[in-house]
């Protein structure tokens, strides 16, 4: 059946296929001084926030990947203190960091402010934490921020980004990971989206692995997890540690987490960490 002008469609002209969602209305559509923001009122998604054409989230899936993108990494640091988050402009991994007592201290640098003042619009649960006294914002280019960024002053650091294009593609290269890993203390750990593993074991993951171990990290492990709207519906999140192996050091905290998710749990963490038979070989070529 084809589908009339009432369905919003991202096609993955690729792998030969698209995603589409049937809307009601068009809620929202501007141009940045960076990127094509639009919103949309769908039938069966919530609102639906897409940047330059593709998907970047719906009301009713984004926690499975703020939650992966998040939790994951702050429960595999001892003591997740001082975060960074690069990118994120949502705000929702911010929110989902804010959940954790131990942590004193989060930097967003989102180099497009308009992407926030949208979510705060349409998007105000994913908002609910901003004001926190904890948070604080930055309205920049995130490279040049992890660039002079204090060395060893930063505990977790996560790339929350859109696709490795764009003002995006700098994050995704060996240069960036340095400085990140300099801005790391001891017992740092990196967590960055890293797309489909259907779609990109080749073309970003293992890409990925190989220049995070080349700019000097020690160990890294991508995660797993389901994501309706993105291209292939099976995403991932890869993790880097400055000194050690990755592990899931504080199991036991997980276990008994005094926050509420509504995807994420130490089940899904252990299962997460498990690599497909196809993505193993390819990160071993």
């Amino acid at each position: 059946m084809a589908l009339d002008q009432n369905w919003y469609t991202e096609i993955h002209a690729d792998a030969g296929s698209a995603f589409s969602l049937k809307v009601k209305r068009k809620l929202h559509d501007e141009q940045s001084d960076y990127q094509r923001i639009e919103v949309f009122e769908t039938e069966g998604y919530g609102n639906l926030m897409t940047i330059d054409g593709l998907v970047m989230l719906s009301d009713r899936d984004n926690f499975i990947y703020h939650e992966m993108m998040t939790h994951p990494a702050l429960f595999s640091h001892l003591q997740p203190r001082r975060v960074v988050i690069v990118g994120g402009g949502d705000c929702g991994t911010l929110r989902e960091v804010l959940k954790h007592p131990e942590v004193e201290s989060v930097v967003q640098v989102e180099i497009d402010e308009r992407v926030t003042r949208v979510s705060e619009q349409f998007f105000p649960a994913l908002c609910e934490s901003n004001g926190d006294p904890r948070a604080e914002f930055f309205f920049g280019d995130g490279i040049r921020w992890m660039k002079e960024a204090e060395p060893g002053s930063i505990d977790v650091i996560i790339i929350d980004s859109t696709d490795p294009v764009g003002p995006a593609k700098g994050l995704f290269s060996e240069p960036f990971y340095r400085d990140c890993l300099r801005a790391l203390g001891e017992d740092g750990l990196l967590a960055q989206q890293s797309e489909s593993p259907l779609y990109h074991s080749a073309s970003i993951i293992r890409p990925m692995h190989d220049e995070m171990r080349k700019s000097g990290f020690l160990d890294t492990l991508t995660l797993f997890y389901p994501q309706p709207v993105y291209p292939s519906g099976w995403w991932s999140a890869t993790l880097a540690a400055k000194s050690a192996p990755v592990t899931f050091l504080r199991e036991e905290q997980c276990e008994n987490k005094v926050f509420e998710t509504h995807y994420y749990n130490d089940a899904i963490h252990r299962a997460s960490m498990a690599v497909p038979e196809f993505v193993r070989r390819e990160l071993l070529r």
